[in-house]
């Protein structure tokens, strides 16, 4: 894990976090605790994408599995009640 504590940023500024990220993702750690993660812009859009593929493939799954629930949401919400 890349650590850097937030007095360290405090004391040198954004060049350490800088410094940091050349290595991965920062954890900031803050009174002991890791509280915060820096990811590069790069790192950041990866693993939107990564997100974005992975419901897709989960919704492509239901879909082909037909566990596709048709109808507007209001039609929906009062079959998940009435299942309840």
């Amino acid at each position: 894990m890349n650590l850097i504590a937030a007095q360290e940023i405090k004391r040198r500024g954004i060049g350490a976090v800088d410094e940091a990220l050349a290595k991965g993702p920062v954890h900031v750690v803050r009174n002991n605790r890791p509280r915060y993660v820096v990811l590069s812009a790069q790192e950041y859009e990866a693993m939107l994408m990564d997100i974005a593929e992975a419901r897709l493939a989960s919704s492509e799954a239901d879909l082909l599995a037909n566990r596709i629930t048709r109808g507007t949401a209001a039609d929906i919400m009062t079959a998940l009640r009435k299942d309840s």
